[in-house]
């Protein structure tokens, strides 16, 4: 039996060039032919630790979380500054941001015709909204945002505007450069400061 040590190094230099061939072919070329030709090594390696592509499937889920959790972050003063941090953390503004947000963005197909898949991805965007909360609820305390606002609502909108943004960019990144996605995404909370009109 291989030593701990060299079973834990295996792992990392699997889980490695599993991300390799998520951020170059996306879940759609995500196989164990292709993990191991990454390797350069035999499909028979990877059933001990992918038994099926399901299995291999929510190991890259797992990698993605686990780079997401742990990618460096803006910082900014509490309320309306650190919204806009969080939503920059998200926004491709960056080769790395952008082979991130190409993953996250390819698992949706898979996550939306699989109902383990698709449950796990409704409470990641959840808790992803629930960090957001926070922020807004500051704004609004500190004056920032005007007391009227519905902060659920903001919220949602405010993650919808980074998806969306998103996955424009990624589509077409020439027409939207990393300062073109920042003007926009300031536009976007500028918006949110003005006081929404009484009805008639």
């Amino acid at each position: 039996m291989p030593a701990r040590g060299d079973h834990d190094a295996r792992r990392r230099d699997v889980s490695e060039a599993v991300w390799r061939v998520l951020a170059a072919r996306g879940f759609t070329g995500l196989t164990l032919r292709a993990v191991a030709a990454e390797m350069d090594a035999s499909t028979g390696l990877l059933t001990h630790y992918f038994p099926s592509k399901k299995a291999l499937v929510a190991h890259a889920l797992d990698l993605a979380e686990e780079r997401t959790a742990n990618r460096p972050r803006r910082e900014a003063p509490p309320g309306l500054a650190s919204l806009r941090a969080a939503l920059l953390d998200v926004l491709p503004l960056t080769p790395a941001a952008s082979d991130m947000n190409r993953v996250w963005v390819g698992s949706w197909d898979m996550a939306l015709a699989d109902p383990e898949l698709g449950e796990r991805q409704r409470r990641r965007y959840d808790a992803w909204r629930g960090r957001l909360r926070p922020h807004v609820v500051t704004a609004v305390e500190r004056g920032e945002l005007p007391p009227a606002t519905g902060v659920d609502d903001t919220v949602a909108s405010a993650a919808a505007f980074a998806h969306g943004l998103v996955v424009h960019a990624l589509f077409a990144p020439d027409a939207y450069p990393p300062t073109r996605q920042t003007a926009m995404l300031d536009a976007f909370l500028a918006s949110l400061t003005t006081a929404p009109s009484p009805p008639d």
